[in-house]
């Protein structure tokens, strides 16, 4: 499973969500089957992948299993709970 946070570096709540996201998957245990990742939509290759994604707005974060997205959240940092319920049931939509 993964999250991928589209932002630009200079952004205050990209860095916000950034933070949150690392600091919850770790704190409740997804550390070791949920990979992070940051798309700097600053750069080229950033742009192409939001541009992929129908990234219009920063941040975006989408929680993905296989290339498939199973939750989004555009222009805000997620709420810890839909974050945690979203990680939860994909794991265990994965473990089933």
């Amino acid at each position: 499973m993964d999250v991928v946070i589209f932002g630009k570096t200079g952004c205050a709540r990209c860095q916000s969500t950034k933070n949150k996201v690392n600091h919850l998957v770790s704190k409740w245990g997804f550390g070791g089957t949920v990979g992070i990742s940051f798309v700097d939509m600053d750069t080229v290759e950033g742009l192409a992948e939001g541009s992929f994604h129908d990234v219009f707005e920063v941040p975006v974060t989408i929680v993905k299993r296989n290339q498939q997205q199973l939750a989004r959240w555009d222009g805000i940092v997620p709420n810890s709970q839909d974050l945690r319920s979203s990680l939860e049931s994909t794991s265990e939509t994965a473990a089933g």
